[in-house]
């Protein structure tokens, strides 16, 4: 009941605004000057019902009708309101379009069937690039936040529709398609994934660390003494991508923090979990751009290879494993990762151990060689730089795997990267700006550029409306006369 008084009471707003005519020449982009036409009517979707709004129209032969009144309300050349979109755009990022639909039926009285539903979440999404590109370019370097400057990125797989997977992809699907049988082999899939690549900046104060710190001695009280809190990330940008290339997030990602950091004077940090291809981007980008990057391998990737191979050295002997796992980690966090791997084929060689049991430890030692260049933990504790991918790993799951990954979704390319889009707004508390920026972008779109000079012409309200304001006018106070 509520919802209905509402929506008489903008119904009875757009009558009073009606018929819109234009207080000034109506002149379209190509300087043809309009003349009127007869009222045209129109439906509106809001999210208090469907309402009706007649408009004056203004055209020429050969050329489209414009109306004025719908410029001064900035509505959609669809049936559904701004404020319609924007809730499709809020139940889009959080649920299933099913579920998004049901939500909406049931909190407002808009009506939006589920083809509807997903051709909205599109259009809401389509000004994402515009918004942070118009923000780079009046971004202004702050000198109040932190002086440790955090890159990092990931990438996550998402079930697409098979016309949407990569080239390479749709191949080995195709080749299982052609050996498929009833019963699906080990990592076997009945659909394929496209990689979605995850990017993530931030500033963080500095925290000053030792390897002790990060692996206390087990003995430890229960309650340790307070210390200084751990400082958390500033000004947090999370964003993925299906449709852009690696390369390419990681391209935006350096723009983003070029813009944070003009000129230089904070510390570039790049935290990945060990995938060459990202590091060889990271690399190269920041010697084209003269940046001093430090780039940190994730510590925890690094720990669970070393407990493979303690699991290896000693099997079923879980103390055992422990103690060799915390000297060993805490030797790598003192920047001795090569000297660990030496040592750890040592002991594997002495023992005798068979290839196939020794494997782990191979794997491990291998692993802290190829990464060593990126495993001066010492040096990046001693500067109080993060040394762990939480950040990035935490975006993969909450921005991809929990909305993307549903029990069976298969995405098309456009409607999955919308979405990623709308999820990665309130996840960098952007939304509302977005969402202002959009209605922005729309009201030029579709209403100033088809007048000439991007002028709207003004539009006065009905007669009946100028009648009532004139009586209302009229009126006069009477103040009562103090008794003498």
């Amino acid at each position: 009941m509520g919802r209905e008084l509402m929506r008489k009471l903008l119904q009875a707003h757009l009558d009073l605004r009606q018929p819109g005519q234009a207080v000034e020449p109506v002149r379209d982009a190509a300087g043809t000057t309009l003349t009127p036409t007869p009222v045209h009517g129109r439906r509106v979707e809001s999210i208090f019902g469907t309402v009706e709004v007649a408009r004056t129209g203004y055209g020429a032969e050969g050329a489209p009708s414009l109306h004025p009144l719908d410029g001064a309300l900035n509505l959609p050349p669809e049936k559904y309101s701004l404020e319609v979109r924007r809730r499709v755009a809020i139940e889009a990022s959080r649920n299933s379009f099913d579920e998004g639909v049901q939500t909406l039926a049931a909190f407002t009285s808009a009506h939006v069937p589920k083809r509807q539903f997903e051709q909205l979440v599109i259009r809401a999404a389509q000004d994402f690039e515009g918004f942070y590109a118009d923000r780079q370019k009046r971004a202004r370097a702050d000198p109040h936040t932190a002086p440790i400057l955090v890159l990092t990125v990931d990438g996550k797989g998402v079930v697409m529709r098979p016309e949407d997977l990569r080239a390479a992809t749709q191949r080995a699907a195709a080749a299982r398609a052609e050996s498929f049988t009833a019963r699906l082999g080990g990592g076997r899939r009945l659909h394929g994934k496209r990689m979605a690549s995850v990017a993530a900046i931030y500033t963080v104060e500095p925290w000053v660390r030792t390897a002790e710190d990060i692996l206390p001695v087990f003995a430890r009280p229960q309650q340790p003494e307070k210390g200084p809190q751990r400082p958390r990330p500033e000004h947090k940008r999370v964003w993925a991508s299906l449709a852009q290339s690696p390369e390419a997030v990681i391209g935006e990602m350096f723009d983003e923090a070029a813009h944070r950091d003009p000129r230089g004077q904070k510390c570039w940090v790049a935290l990945v979990d060990g995938n060459r291809p990202q590091i060889d981007h990271l690399q190269r980008l920041a010697e084209e751009r003269n940046i001093p990057l430090l780039l940190v391998v994730d510590f925890i990737h690094v720990a669970q290879y070393v407990w493979k191979a303690a699991g290896a050295l000693f099997p079923d002997q879980q103390p055992q494993q422990d103690g060799w796992t915390r000297e060993h980690l805490l030797e790598i966090l003192r920047g001795k990762a090569s000297l660990v791997a030496a040592g750890m084929r040592r002991s594997a060689t002495l023992r005798g151990m068979p290839a196939t049991q020794r494997q782990p430890v191979d794997e491990c030692a291998d692993y802290l060689l190829n990464y060593s260049p990126y495993l001066h933990y010492d040096k990046a504790l001693a500067h109080g730089v993060p040394i762990a991918t939480g950040v990035i790993e935490g975006a993969c799951r909450y921005l991809v795997e929990d909305r993307m990954n549903l029990t069976g979704a298969r995405w098309s390319l456009t409607g999955a990267e919308a979405v990623l889009r709308l999820r990665a707004l309130p996840a960098s508390d952007d939304f509302d700006a977005y969402w202002e920026f959009h209605e922005k972008r729309e009201y030029e779109r579709n209403h100033a550029a088809r007048y000439a000079d991007h002028h709207v012409p003004e539009t006065v309200p009905s007669a009946a409306s100028l009648s009532r304001s004139s009586r209302r006018s009229a009126l006069k106070i009477v103040k009562k006369k103090a008794e003498s």
